[in-house]
């Protein structure tokens, strides 16, 4: 299987969340995972430039918010 390659970018009123099928996957465990009941409100998850996104991209935070 691919490496999962995620890159987050954008301007100020328009943000691009692209990635390969493997990086796909890999968000869509992550907001699986958020979804989960046993989890609380505010739990997040934050994805770095660098680290768990390709360099360059803006850092991204996944944050379950049951007030929405």
């Amino acid at each position: 299987m691919d490496e999962p390659r995620i890159k987050v970018y954008g301007s100020a009123g328009e943000i691009t969340v692209a990635a390969n099928a493997a990086g796909l996957r890999d968000l869509a465990e992550r907001l699986i995972g958020l979804a989960d009941p046993e989890l609380r409100d505010g739990y997040h998850q934050h994805l770095d430039s660098g680290l768990d996104l390709e360099d360059g991209s803006i850092n991204l935070i996944l944050e379950r918010d049951d007030k929405l």
